[in-house]
């Protein structure tokens, strides 16, 4: 599918903001000499956000959702605005992926300076701004090999980590993604809000490396923006899948997902009710930093625990409700499309 580039596609005033030469060529003298001073040297979290294309999102989703249960790995195009990461594009590289890591070899190196000489033969000037990786079903925040990861990509410059869960994107029917950067060593000021929220629902044997880090990343807020081309993209995509996506049925397409989770409460509520492997019992699936002692903390712990399991049981109801309702809904306004068709046609009434 191929749509012709013409005047009617592109606007170059409304779309002036997203163009890297416009930006570049525009640049005010302050903020030109805020970026040679390098400001996220001196405060590690000056960057407060992300705004990424359509184009660059769906890429990092389709290559998540093509992995499965291993994890992918990709790097982002795009330029920086004052606070802000703008990223235009994304290209997935050739790496050996598990269920737990990424591991980029000197195969990925060669490919990303091979895909940039290209970009620049073709005119585009946006840098490499940052990485992305999936956490398929196990959410979006960054374990102990992702911090380590971000910190040596950090030394090179400004650079940020996206993290997409392509299992939890189909399930919601919208996009789990987070970004993240990492605090230099030995920082002690406020932190520990990165992705390692107790708010966070994280499978149980992931419990802990998510508790361990979270005090070592914080998160930016994710935004998106359309230019007009990415609108008629957007248009033509839907035309073209529109029936696929109406004829899909979610209970089927994430059922293994779905099993998974009531796997881990399950597991969860073991894990509380027997109390095994925590002292003085409770607190460890409160997030990082809840562990309690005994008496009224562990009691206090213990309800804090039960209390997240059954606000992850009610989003799995309330998604598999929402599953069943849609293909009731579904049924009532076409079940009877073959019945009809096959006494008279069309299914009018005959004269």
């Amino acid at each position: 599918m191929e749509l012709p580039l013409t005047d009617k596609l592109t606007s170059n005033h409304l779309d002036a903001l997203y163009s890297y030469t416009h930006f570049s060529s525009n640049q005010p003298a302050s903020h030109t000499g805020d970026h040679a001073s390098k400001p996220w040297v001196q405060d590690p979290q000056y960057f407060k956000s992300v705004r990424i294309s359509p184009v660059a999102l769906l890429k990092m989703v389709m290559h998540a959702r093509s992995g499965g249960s291993l994890e992918v790995m990709g790097m982002m195009q795009g330029f920086i605005d004052h606070s802000t990461f703008v990223i235009t594009d994304a290209f997935r590289l050739p790496v050996e992926g598990t269920e737990t890591r990424v591991n980029a070899q000197g195969e990925a190196d060669e490919y990303l300076v091979q895909y940039l000489s290209g970009c620049r033969e073709e005119s585009r000037q946006e840098n490499v701004v940052g990485w992305y990786h999936s956490h398929p079903g196990y959410g979006c925040w960054l374990s102990g090999i992702d911090v380590e990861t971000q910190k040596l990509q950090q030394l090179q410059g400004p650079m940020v980590a996206i993290v997409v869960d392509p299992d939890r994107t189909v399930a919601a029917g919208k996009v789990d993604i987070g970004a993240f950067r990492t605090f230099p060593e030995n920082y002690t000021g406020q932190g520990g809000a990165g992705g390692g929220g107790g708010d966070k629902s994280v499978p149980l044997g992931k419990m802990e490396d998510f508790g361990a880090h979270a005090s070592k990343y914080y998160a930016l807020e994710v935004e998106h923006f359309k230019s007009t081309l990415d609108n008629k993209l957007l248009d033509a995509l839907w035309n073209k899948y529109w029936v696929g996506t109406l004829a899909g049925n979610p209970l089927l397409t994430n059922r293994d997902y779905a099993s998974s989770q009531m796997k881990d409460l399950g597991g969860k509520v073991r894990e509380v009710v027997g109390g095994s492997g925590r002292q003085g019992g409770g607190g460890r699936l409160g997030g990082p930093g809840v562990a309690m002692g005994g008496g009224v903390s562990s009691s206090k712990g213990r309800s804090q625990d039960l209390e997240k399991i059954v606000r992850d049981v009610g989003q799995v109801a309330v998604k598999e409700r929402a599953g069943l309702m849609a293909v009731e809904v579904k049924e009532a306004i076409f079940g009877g499309l073959k019945e009809r068709a096959k006494a008279g046609g069309c299914g009018c009434k005959q004269e």
